[in-house]
């Protein structure tokens, strides 16, 4: 996996905008204006924090020696997940998705329903 193939993943999803709102270094994706994946631009490994079920995360990080607690979020609930090839590319793209579904599950139903609706 490489940037390019994230992002093109990433912006597949229903409704994902990305943006740069903490500066030039920073890829954020957002489905209905809510964060779900971030990229820094200027790591040497690629990297990205994906949102994460607390469970699942923990159990992730035992796993995976290159699954991280999430850099600069909330520890809990995202994981950072260095890419250096360790870890399947067909499983980083479900963390990528799973992190999708938990944030377009808790949006309002009025969200979900515009974003189920293509609106």
């Amino acid at each position: 996996m490489n940037l390019e193939l994230l992002r093109d993943f990433a912006l597949a999803l229903p409704g994902v905008t990305e943006e740069l709102p903490f500066g030039p270094d920073i890829l954020v994706f957002k489905v209905m204006g809510k964060v779900f994946l971030l990229a820094p631009l200027d790591s040497a490994d690629l990297q990205f924090n994906a949102k994460c079920h607390p469970e699942k995360a923990d159990e992730l990080r035992s796993r995976y020696p290159d699954v991280k607690p999430g850099y600069h979020m909330n520890k809990k609930h995202w994981n950072t997940i260095i890419v250096t090839g360790s870890i399947p590319g067909d499983l980083l793209f479900s963390w990528v998705k799973d992190s999708y579904d938990l944030v377009v599950n808790n949006l309002p139903k009025k969200q979900r329903e515009e974003l189920a609706a293509g609106v």
